[in-house]
Protein backbone atom coordinates (compact mmCIF):
# COMPACT_ATOMS: atom_id res chain seq x y z
CA UNK A 1 0.00 0.00 0.00
CA UNK A 2 1.18 3.31 -0.67
CA UNK A 3 1.90 5.92 1.93
CA UNK A 4 -0.05 8.70 0.53
CA UNK A 5 -3.33 6.05 0.03
CA UNK A 6 -2.58 4.85 3.86
CA UNK A 7 -3.28 8.27 4.93
CA UNK A 8 -5.92 9.09 2.85
CA UNK A 9 -7.41 5.72 4.86
CA UNK A 10 -6.60 7.35 8.27
CA UNK A 11 -8.54 10.27 7.43
CA UNK A 12 -11.36 8.49 5.61
CA UNK A 13 -11.46 5.94 9.14
CA UNK A 14 -11.41 9.38 11.12
CA UNK A 15 -14.64 11.50 9.11
CA UNK A 16 -16.39 7.95 9.41
CA UNK A 17 -15.97 7.71 13.14
CA UNK A 18 -17.06 11.41 14.01
CA UNK A 19 -20.24 10.51 11.55
CA UNK A 20 -21.20 7.39 12.72
CA UNK A 21 -24.24 7.11 14.95
CA UNK A 22 -22.95 5.48 17.93
CA UNK A 23 -19.60 6.67 17.92
CA UNK A 24 -18.27 9.58 20.19
CA UNK A 25 -20.16 12.41 18.38
CA UNK A 26 -23.75 12.77 19.99
CA UNK A 27 -26.06 10.86 17.01
CA UNK A 28 -28.55 13.36 15.69
CA UNK A 29 -31.47 13.73 18.25
CA UNK A 30 -34.76 13.35 16.52
CA UNK A 31 -37.65 15.45 15.70
CA UNK A 32 -41.35 14.60 17.17
CA UNK A 33 -44.48 15.94 16.35
CA UNK A 34 -47.74 15.55 18.30
CA UNK A 35 -50.83 14.72 16.80
CA UNK A 36 -54.28 15.84 18.56
CA UNK A 37 -57.33 14.90 17.62
CA UNK A 38 -59.78 17.51 18.74
CA UNK A 39 -61.12 17.96 15.28
CA UNK A 40 -63.99 16.82 13.08
CA UNK A 41 -61.57 17.46 9.68
CA UNK A 42 -58.57 14.86 10.26
CA UNK A 43 -57.17 13.62 7.20
CA UNK A 44 -57.63 9.93 6.64
CA UNK A 45 -54.71 7.86 8.68
CA UNK A 46 -52.92 6.18 5.48
CA UNK A 47 -52.89 10.41 4.09
CA UNK A 48 -51.32 11.25 7.51
CA UNK A 49 -48.87 8.05 7.71
CA UNK A 50 -47.55 9.56 4.01
CA UNK A 51 -47.42 12.67 5.09
CA UNK A 52 -44.91 12.14 7.81
CA UNK A 53 -43.34 10.04 5.71
CA UNK A 54 -42.45 12.89 3.48
CA UNK A 55 -40.77 14.44 6.22
CA UNK A 56 -37.72 13.98 8.71
CA UNK A 57 -40.00 13.65 11.58
CA UNK A 58 -39.06 10.71 13.49
CA UNK A 59 -41.12 10.60 15.88
CA UNK A 60 -45.15 10.54 16.44
CA UNK A 61 -46.66 11.51 19.86
CA UNK A 62 -49.92 10.25 20.19
CA UNK A 63 -52.49 11.41 23.30
CA UNK A 64 -54.49 8.09 23.25
CA UNK A 65 -54.38 5.20 21.38
CA UNK A 66 -54.73 5.71 17.17
CA UNK A 67 -55.15 2.10 16.04
CA UNK A 68 -55.40 2.98 12.35
CA UNK A 69 -52.56 5.44 12.41
CA UNK A 70 -50.34 2.63 14.25
CA UNK A 71 -51.39 0.32 11.02
CA UNK A 72 -50.76 2.76 8.76
CA UNK A 73 -47.37 3.48 9.62
CA UNK A 74 -45.93 0.00 9.84
CA UNK A 75 -42.76 -0.06 8.25
CA UNK A 76 -42.24 3.60 8.37
CA UNK A 77 -39.67 3.50 10.85
CA UNK A 78 -41.53 6.41 13.05
CA UNK A 79 -41.63 5.33 16.12
CA UNK A 80 -44.30 6.50 18.88
CA UNK A 81 -44.49 8.12 22.25
CA UNK A 82 -48.02 6.81 22.87
CA UNK A 83 -50.01 8.46 26.03
CA UNK A 84 -52.79 7.52 28.34
CA UNK A 85 -55.27 10.00 29.20
CA UNK A 86 -55.47 11.58 32.79
CA UNK A 87 -59.18 9.82 33.00
CA UNK A 88 -57.42 6.23 32.51
CA UNK A 89 -55.09 6.36 35.22
CA UNK A 90 -57.39 5.29 38.23
CA UNK A 91 -57.73 2.13 36.62
CA UNK A 92 -54.33 1.27 35.46
CA UNK A 93 -53.61 2.26 39.22
CA UNK A 94 -56.13 0.15 40.60
CA UNK A 95 -55.08 -3.16 39.15
CA UNK A 96 -52.24 -4.84 37.61
CA UNK A 97 -54.57 -6.49 35.48
CA UNK A 98 -55.86 -3.68 33.97
CA UNK A 99 -52.27 -2.07 33.10
CA UNK A 100 -51.87 -5.91 31.49
CA UNK A 101 -55.16 -5.57 29.15
CA UNK A 102 -54.10 -2.45 28.55
CA UNK A 103 -50.65 -3.06 27.45
CA UNK A 104 -51.89 -6.28 25.32
CA UNK A 105 -54.62 -3.81 23.48
CA UNK A 106 -52.58 -1.09 22.81
CA UNK A 107 -49.25 -1.34 21.76
CA UNK A 108 -48.42 -2.78 18.46
CA UNK A 109 -46.22 -5.36 17.33
CA UNK A 110 -45.62 -3.25 13.91
CA UNK A 111 -44.62 0.24 15.43
CA UNK A 112 -41.82 0.48 17.83
CA UNK A 113 -42.94 2.61 20.75
CA UNK A 114 -40.44 4.59 22.55
CA UNK A 115 -42.55 5.14 25.44
CA UNK A 116 -45.57 5.78 27.16
CA UNK A 117 -46.53 8.71 28.59
CA UNK A 118 -49.14 8.40 31.56
CA UNK A 119 -51.08 11.41 31.66
CA UNK A 120 -50.38 14.85 30.26
CA UNK A 121 -49.27 17.56 33.04
CA UNK A 122 -51.76 15.26 35.53
CA UNK A 123 -49.75 17.03 38.54
CA UNK A 124 -51.27 20.33 37.68
CA UNK A 125 -54.88 19.38 36.32
CA UNK A 126 -56.47 20.48 38.69
CA UNK A 127 -57.99 17.03 39.88
CA UNK A 128 -56.54 16.05 43.83
CA UNK A 129 -57.26 12.39 43.46
CA UNK A 130 -55.07 12.03 40.29
CA UNK A 131 -51.28 12.43 42.02
CA UNK A 132 -51.21 10.06 44.16
CA UNK A 133 -52.63 7.15 41.52
CA UNK A 134 -49.42 8.04 39.12
CA UNK A 135 -46.95 6.06 40.36
CA UNK A 136 -49.38 3.17 40.73
CA UNK A 137 -50.21 3.24 37.69
CA UNK A 138 -46.50 3.80 35.92
CA UNK A 139 -45.57 0.97 38.13
CA UNK A 140 -48.47 -1.42 36.51
CA UNK A 141 -47.56 -0.70 33.19
CA UNK A 142 -43.88 -1.21 33.80
CA UNK A 143 -44.55 -4.60 35.29
CA UNK A 144 -46.82 -5.49 32.05
CA UNK A 145 -44.76 -4.51 29.87
CA UNK A 146 -43.07 -7.96 27.75
CA UNK A 147 -40.09 -9.73 28.84
CA UNK A 148 -36.95 -7.57 26.88
CA UNK A 149 -38.87 -4.63 25.97
CA UNK A 150 -37.28 -1.07 25.62
CA UNK A 151 -40.33 1.02 25.95
CA UNK A 152 -40.07 3.85 28.98
CA UNK A 153 -42.70 4.49 31.28
CA UNK A 154 -43.08 8.28 32.40
CA UNK A 155 -45.47 11.12 32.07
CA UNK A 156 -45.66 14.36 30.97
CA UNK A 157 -45.50 18.04 33.12
CA UNK A 158 -46.56 21.45 32.68
CA UNK A 159 -43.57 23.93 33.46
CA UNK A 160 -45.97 25.07 36.35
CA UNK A 161 -43.82 22.20 38.29
CA UNK A 162 -40.90 24.50 38.94
CA UNK A 163 -41.24 26.98 41.66
CA UNK A 164 -38.12 28.97 40.41
CA UNK A 165 -36.55 29.26 36.89
CA UNK A 166 -34.97 32.77 37.47
CA UNK A 167 -32.03 32.29 36.52
CA UNK A 168 -32.22 29.10 34.70
CA UNK A 169 -29.02 27.96 37.59
CA UNK A 170 -32.10 27.91 40.55
CA UNK A 171 -34.26 25.87 38.62
CA UNK A 172 -36.19 24.16 41.33
CA UNK A 173 -39.44 22.07 41.87
CA UNK A 174 -42.82 23.11 43.70
CA UNK A 175 -42.26 21.98 47.43
CA UNK A 176 -45.85 21.38 47.48
CA UNK A 177 -45.58 18.52 44.95
CA UNK A 178 -42.47 16.37 46.49
CA UNK A 179 -45.26 14.32 47.84
CA UNK A 180 -45.94 12.96 44.25
CA UNK A 181 -43.38 14.19 42.07
CA UNK A 182 -40.62 12.90 44.50
CA UNK A 183 -41.52 9.04 43.68
CA UNK A 184 -41.96 9.64 40.04
CA UNK A 185 -38.61 10.65 40.24
CA UNK A 186 -37.18 8.32 41.91
CA UNK A 187 -38.99 5.38 39.15
CA UNK A 188 -37.43 7.67 36.28
CA UNK A 189 -34.21 7.59 37.54
CA UNK A 190 -34.94 3.50 38.39
CA UNK A 191 -35.51 2.40 34.90
CA UNK A 192 -33.91 4.93 32.81
CA UNK A 193 -36.95 6.81 31.87
CA UNK A 194 -36.62 10.47 30.17
CA UNK A 195 -38.58 13.14 32.43
CA UNK A 196 -41.22 14.82 29.63
CA UNK A 197 -42.30 18.22 29.99
CA UNK A 198 -43.74 21.20 27.82
CA UNK A 199 -42.45 24.24 27.98
CA UNK A 200 -43.86 27.33 25.68
CA UNK A 201 -41.62 30.21 24.97
CA UNK A 202 -44.40 31.81 23.07
CA UNK A 203 -46.52 32.36 26.60
CA UNK A 204 -43.57 34.70 27.82
CA UNK A 205 -43.95 36.65 24.62
CA UNK A 206 -47.63 37.14 25.18
CA UNK A 207 -46.77 38.52 28.38
CA UNK A 208 -44.22 41.08 27.54
CA UNK A 209 -44.29 41.83 23.86
CA UNK A 210 -41.02 43.92 23.93
CA UNK A 211 -39.21 43.62 20.69
CA UNK A 212 -36.12 42.29 22.91
CA UNK A 213 -38.59 39.69 24.15
CA UNK A 214 -39.37 38.11 21.26
CA UNK A 215 -36.28 38.01 19.89
CA UNK A 216 -35.46 35.95 22.59
CA UNK A 217 -38.46 33.56 21.74
CA UNK A 218 -37.76 33.29 18.40
CA UNK A 219 -33.93 32.59 18.32
CA UNK A 220 -33.01 35.83 16.65
CA UNK A 221 -29.68 38.33 17.71
CA UNK A 222 -30.26 39.52 21.03
CA UNK A 223 -27.95 41.26 23.49
CA UNK A 224 -27.90 38.01 25.70
CA UNK A 225 -28.77 37.69 29.12
CA UNK A 226 -26.28 36.42 31.80
CA UNK A 227 -27.32 33.84 34.79
CA UNK A 228 -25.29 35.47 37.71
CA UNK A 229 -24.82 32.32 39.43
CA UNK A 230 -23.78 30.36 36.47
CA UNK A 231 -22.00 32.80 34.17
CA UNK A 232 -23.46 31.39 31.65
CA UNK A 233 -25.08 33.58 28.94
CA UNK A 234 -28.62 33.06 27.16
CA UNK A 235 -29.95 34.62 23.90
CA UNK A 236 -32.74 32.40 23.01
CA UNK A 237 -35.60 31.07 25.88
CA UNK A 238 -35.96 27.47 25.09
CA UNK A 239 -32.07 26.76 26.02
CA UNK A 240 -32.50 28.75 29.56
CA UNK A 241 -36.53 26.58 29.95
CA UNK A 242 -34.46 23.39 29.41
CA UNK A 243 -31.34 24.74 31.43
CA UNK A 244 -34.02 25.51 34.38
CA UNK A 245 -35.28 22.18 34.32
CA UNK A 246 -32.23 20.48 34.08
CA UNK A 247 -30.69 23.00 37.34
CA UNK A 248 -34.12 20.89 38.79
CA UNK A 249 -33.08 17.33 38.30
CA UNK A 250 -29.27 17.91 39.02
CA UNK A 251 -30.31 19.75 42.32
CA UNK A 252 -32.70 16.44 43.59
CA UNK A 253 -29.96 14.43 42.65
CA UNK A 254 -31.43 13.37 38.93
CA UNK A 255 -28.21 14.12 36.84
CA UNK A 256 -28.94 10.86 34.95
CA UNK A 257 -32.50 11.35 33.77
CA UNK A 258 -32.34 12.81 30.16
CA UNK A 259 -34.92 15.61 29.18
CA UNK A 260 -37.58 14.59 26.50
CA UNK A 261 -39.97 18.01 24.94
CA UNK A 262 -42.84 16.47 24.83
CA UNK A 263 -44.51 19.80 23.64
CA UNK A 264 -43.22 23.00 21.89
CA UNK A 265 -44.92 25.27 19.67
CA UNK A 266 -45.84 28.71 18.32
CA UNK A 267 -49.36 29.28 17.23
CA UNK A 268 -49.03 31.52 13.50
CA UNK A 269 -52.88 33.34 13.98
CA UNK A 270 -54.31 34.38 17.38
CA UNK A 271 -56.93 36.78 17.90
CA UNK A 272 -56.70 40.48 17.48
CA UNK A 273 -55.17 40.45 21.31
CA UNK A 274 -53.21 37.82 20.99
CA UNK A 275 -49.65 39.51 20.20
CA UNK A 276 -46.99 37.12 18.34
CA UNK A 277 -49.73 34.52 16.85
CA UNK A 278 -48.40 34.90 13.32
CA UNK A 279 -47.19 33.09 10.87
CA UNK A 280 -43.92 34.76 10.47
CA UNK A 281 -43.17 33.95 14.30
CA UNK A 282 -44.52 30.29 13.80
CA UNK A 283 -42.39 29.90 11.28
CA UNK A 284 -38.95 31.82 12.37
CA UNK A 285 -39.58 29.59 15.91
CA UNK A 286 -40.34 26.17 14.38
CA UNK A 287 -37.83 26.75 11.69
CA UNK A 288 -34.84 27.84 14.04
CA UNK A 289 -35.91 25.15 16.64
CA UNK A 290 -35.50 22.31 14.16
CA UNK A 291 -32.71 23.79 12.95
CA UNK A 292 -31.14 24.56 16.67
CA UNK A 293 -31.70 20.94 17.71
CA UNK A 294 -30.14 19.64 14.27
CA UNK A 295 -27.19 21.28 15.03
CA UNK A 296 -26.56 19.36 18.51
CA UNK A 297 -25.10 22.59 19.64
CA UNK A 298 -27.43 21.68 23.12
CA UNK A 299 -27.32 24.49 25.67
CA UNK A 300 -25.42 26.86 27.94
CA UNK A 301 -25.45 23.84 30.79
CA UNK A 302 -25.34 21.38 28.31
CA UNK A 303 -23.23 22.09 25.30
CA UNK A 304 -23.23 19.18 22.61
CA UNK A 305 -26.16 17.67 23.96
CA UNK A 306 -29.06 18.09 22.05
CA UNK A 307 -33.34 16.76 23.24
CA UNK A 308 -35.42 15.17 21.94
CA UNK A 309 -38.22 17.22 20.91
CA UNK A 310 -41.98 16.96 19.98
CA UNK A 311 -43.23 20.30 18.11
CA UNK A 312 -47.07 21.09 18.62
CA UNK A 313 -48.65 20.39 16.70
CA UNK A 314 -49.17 18.35 12.93
CA UNK A 315 -52.43 19.63 12.04
CA UNK A 316 -54.69 22.30 13.34
CA UNK A 317 -57.47 21.26 16.19
CA UNK A 318 -61.05 23.08 14.84
CA UNK A 319 -62.61 21.88 18.23
CA UNK A 320 -60.89 23.19 20.67
CA UNK A 321 -62.14 26.01 22.82
CA UNK A 322 -60.84 29.04 23.68
CA UNK A 323 -58.80 32.15 22.01
CA UNK A 324 -58.03 31.82 18.17
CA UNK A 325 -54.39 30.74 18.84
CA UNK A 326 -55.61 27.31 20.45
CA UNK A 327 -56.75 26.15 17.07
CA UNK A 328 -53.71 27.32 15.15
CA UNK A 329 -50.85 25.76 16.45
CA UNK A 330 -50.74 23.17 12.88
CA UNK A 331 -47.96 22.75 11.22
CA UNK A 332 -49.91 21.31 8.49
CA UNK A 333 -53.42 21.84 7.36
CA UNK A 334 -55.83 18.84 7.15
CA UNK A 335 -55.67 19.36 3.70
CA UNK A 336 -51.89 17.92 3.80
CA UNK A 337 -50.78 21.50 2.29
CA UNK A 338 -48.28 23.38 4.71
CA UNK A 339 -49.34 26.60 7.25
CA UNK A 340 -45.71 27.93 6.65
CA UNK A 341 -41.95 25.85 6.07
CA UNK A 342 -40.21 24.59 9.13
CA UNK A 343 -37.82 23.09 7.22
CA UNK A 344 -39.24 19.37 7.92
CA UNK A 345 -38.96 18.37 4.21
CA UNK A 346 -36.95 15.37 3.82
CA UNK A 347 -35.78 17.23 0.67
CA UNK A 348 -35.58 20.43 2.10
CA UNK A 349 -32.72 22.12 3.93
CA UNK A 350 -32.93 24.30 6.87
CA UNK A 351 -30.95 27.35 7.52
CA UNK A 352 -29.28 27.50 10.54
CA UNK A 353 -30.88 30.03 12.98
CA UNK A 354 -28.89 33.26 13.22
CA UNK A 355 -26.14 32.96 16.40
CA UNK A 356 -25.19 36.27 17.88
CA UNK A 357 -22.15 35.90 20.48
CA UNK A 358 -23.50 38.76 23.17
CA UNK A 359 -20.96 41.71 22.78
CA UNK A 360 -18.69 42.30 26.08
CA UNK A 361 -21.16 45.48 28.58
CA UNK A 362 -19.79 48.86 28.57
CA UNK A 363 -17.37 49.99 30.29
CA UNK A 364 -19.05 51.16 33.48
CA UNK A 365 -21.94 49.32 33.26
CA UNK A 366 -23.47 46.45 35.20
CA UNK A 367 -25.29 43.43 33.65
CA UNK A 368 -28.64 42.37 34.61
CA UNK A 369 -28.70 39.02 36.34
CA UNK A 370 -31.97 39.21 37.08
CA UNK A 371 -35.47 41.79 36.39
CA UNK A 372 -34.88 45.05 35.64
CA UNK A 373 -34.48 47.21 32.65
CA UNK A 374 -34.02 44.29 31.25
CA UNK A 375 -35.33 41.42 32.99
CA UNK A 376 -33.74 37.63 32.55
CA UNK A 377 -36.87 35.89 33.90
CA UNK A 378 -40.65 36.20 34.36
CA UNK A 379 -43.39 34.27 35.36
CA UNK A 380 -46.91 34.09 34.45
CA UNK A 381 -50.04 33.07 36.28
CA UNK A 382 -53.04 31.70 34.77
CA UNK A 383 -52.08 30.44 31.16
CA UNK A 384 -53.30 27.89 29.39
CA UNK A 385 -50.77 25.50 27.49
CA UNK A 386 -52.22 23.52 24.10
CA UNK A 387 -52.82 20.03 24.20
CA UNK A 388 -55.44 17.09 24.24
CA UNK A 389 -55.93 16.02 27.89
CA UNK A 390 -58.93 13.84 26.96
CA UNK A 391 -60.28 16.47 24.79
CA UNK A 392 -59.82 19.42 26.95
CA UNK A 393 -57.47 22.17 27.87
CA UNK A 394 -55.35 22.45 31.25
CA UNK A 395 -55.26 25.54 32.81
CA UNK A 396 -52.42 26.51 35.12
CA UNK A 397 -51.58 27.62 38.60
CA UNK A 398 -48.63 28.79 37.24
CA UNK A 399 -46.41 28.98 34.07
CA UNK A 400 -42.52 30.20 34.73
CA UNK A 401 -40.16 30.30 32.10
CA UNK A 402 -36.83 32.61 31.00
CA UNK A 403 -35.88 34.56 28.29
CA UNK A 404 -32.46 33.02 27.25
CA UNK A 405 -30.37 30.67 25.94
CA UNK A 406 -27.11 31.44 24.00
CA UNK A 407 -26.41 28.31 21.29
CA UNK A 408 -23.03 26.79 22.72
CA UNK A 409 -20.83 26.10 19.19
CA UNK A 410 -18.05 24.78 21.71
CA UNK A 411 -16.98 21.40 19.96
CA UNK A 412 -16.00 18.20 22.29
CA UNK A 413 -12.28 19.07 22.33
CA UNK A 414 -11.62 16.03 24.34
CA UNK A 415 -13.89 13.81 21.66
CA UNK A 416 -11.50 15.65 18.32
CA UNK A 417 -8.53 15.49 20.59
CA UNK A 418 -9.39 11.42 20.76
CA UNK A 419 -10.21 11.12 17.58
CA UNK A 420 -7.24 13.00 16.19
CA UNK A 421 -4.81 10.93 18.06
CA UNK A 422 -6.16 7.77 16.44
CA UNK A 423 -5.55 9.27 13.21
CA UNK A 424 -1.72 10.11 14.13
CA UNK A 425 -1.49 6.49 15.35
CA UNK A 426 -2.84 4.89 12.00
CA UNK A 427 -0.38 7.10 10.14
CA UNK A 428 2.48 6.37 12.12
CA UNK A 429 1.96 2.87 11.71
CA UNK A 430 1.67 3.34 8.25
CA UNK A 431 5.06 4.79 8.02
CA UNK A 432 6.62 2.74 10.18
CA UNK A 433 5.95 -0.29 7.88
Amino acid sequence: MMIPTAVQLCLSLARCYLTTPGSLQASQSFIGVNYGTIADNLPPAASTASLLMSTSIGKLRLYEPQPELVAALAGSNISMLLGIPNGDVPSLASSPAVAASWVAANIPTTVPVSAISVGNELLNSGDSTLPPLLLPAMQNLLAALPAGSTTKISTVHSMAVLSASDPPSSGAFHPDLAGSLDPVLDFLHANAAPFMINPYPYFAYASDTRPETLAFCLFQPNAGRVDAVSGLTYTNMFDAQLDAIRAALDAKGYSGVDIVIAETGWPYKGDADEAGATVENARAYNANLVAHLKSQAGTPRTPGKSVDTYIFALYDEDLKGGPESERSFGLYKTDLTANYDAGLAKSGATAAPTILTPPPPAQGTTLQPSRGVTPTGFCQTTATVPGSTQGQQVPLSSYCYIPGGAVSRRSDAGTWRLVWFGVLLCMAMVIGK
